[in-house]
């Protein structure tokens, strides 16, 4: 019986071949879209645009925040670092005085008629070989006896110093490697808001920078129209004397404040040219001889906690629940602040932000 082989076919055949190929093209496409490849970024309206940068903003002075605290912990270190290094270097150079004179003292009695093997021991290059000698104290006179107390209690010292001052450089080291850190997350949330920004038209830009906060410009869909509030009428409608502050350190503060408008913002600035939120505060009651602490975080318990019914000019207004943003009241719902590095220090209504608190410093 002869044996009968059908033709061998393949699977996909002719039409149905085709359609497996474009489908599995279709498939890899899909699913390259969806890692992100070749996939376009969706168009945002300048309403959105605003949204998001004004959110970036606020989270890189949430991070400039941080990094000021941080360079002000790290300079502390710095300076108890410093402080130690020069106390230790203070003491070797009595050590050293001591030890000449102990060693002035072996060599009178060497002349004298040879050297006690214990002055070996302390003239020795290892000096922690003849501290260690529990019988030292006895086999020279009561004199010699104070002075080796005395460097044996300068040499513990020298040691103490030298573990603390170790202990500030690891401190240093890591309040180094957080300035990094945050440094890194700053620029990274202003670079992020510069290529929205670059987006927009100038004009587009310009209603986006309006108010410098996280308030709507005015444009686009469900705008409300609070740029109108903005640094020129504040400019024009108030004045360093307009409004008199109960204290004069406090009128000191908001003349200098006065004195900064449209200054730029810089993160991690205190003046006298440029500054953060936190710097402008500072540097004002410093104008006044009146120090304040760096951050945001430390400056809302600088002073007297007051509610928002009883500020006066100088009074510190706080906003955002974290506390990452201040401004210098300046009176008739005022105030003056750095906003962002889109918008220079400028007069902007207190309620264009969320308030979070407020202290009178003086």
């Amino acid at each position: 019986m002869a044996a009968h082989r059908k033709p061998r076919q393949s699977p996909l055949g002719g039409h149905t071949a085709r359609t497996a190929v474009t489908l599995a093209l279709a498939g890899a496409a899909t699913a390259a879209g969806f890692d992100g490849v070749g996939h376009a970024e969706p168009q945002l309206t300048p309403a959105q645009v605003k949204a998001k940068v004004d959110r970036l903003y606020q989270e890189a002075e949430t991070a400039t925040q941080k990094y000021d605290g941080a360079k002000d912990k790290a300079g502390a270190a710095q300076r108890r670092l410093k402080s130690l290094q020069d106390e230790a270097a203070r003491q070797e150079v009595e050590l050293n005085s001591a030890r000449d004179a102990l060693g002035a003292t072996a060599a009178a009695q060497y002349r004298d008629g040879g050297i006690d093997p214990a002055w070996q021991l302390a003239l020795s290059s290892d000096p922690d070989r003849y501290l260690d000698d529990a019988a030292l104290a006895e086999r020279v006179g009561d004199r010699q006896a104070v002075a080796v107390s005395r460097v044996r209690g300068q040499l513990r010292e020298i040691e103490q110093l030298h573990d603390a001052a170790h202990g500030e450089l690891t401190s240093l080291r890591s309040r180094l490697a957080e300035l990094k850190r945050q440094k890194a997350t700053i620029n990274g949330k202003l670079d992020e808001a510069r290529r929205l920004l670059d987006r927009l038209s100038p004009e587009q830009r310009t209603a986006a920078t309006a108010d410098g906060t996280g308030t709507d410009a005015g444009f686009g869909s469900g705008g409300t129209g609070r740029a109108s509030r903005s640094a020129s009428d504040g400019r024009d409608t108030l004045t360093p004397g307009s409004v008199a502050a109960p204290d004069s350190r406090a009128a000191v503060a908001v003349a200098y404040a006065y004195s900064k408008l449209g200054s730029p913002y810089v993160w991690g600035a205190t003046g006298p040219d440029a500054f953060d939120c936190s710097g402008l505060a500072q540097a004002a009651y410093r104008s006044a001889g009146v120090s304040i602490p760096r951050t945001t975080y430390a400056q809302i318990n600088a002073g007297r906690r007051v509610s928002r019914s009883e500020l006066e000019p100088g009074d510190l207004v706080f906003f955002y629940s974290g506390i990452s943003h201040v401004g210098i009241y300046v009176g008739n719902g005022q105030m003056i602040h750095a906003p962002n590095p889109s918008a220079p220090v400028r007069i902007a209504p207190v309620d264009e932000m969320p308030f979070a608190g407020a202290t009178r410093v003086v």
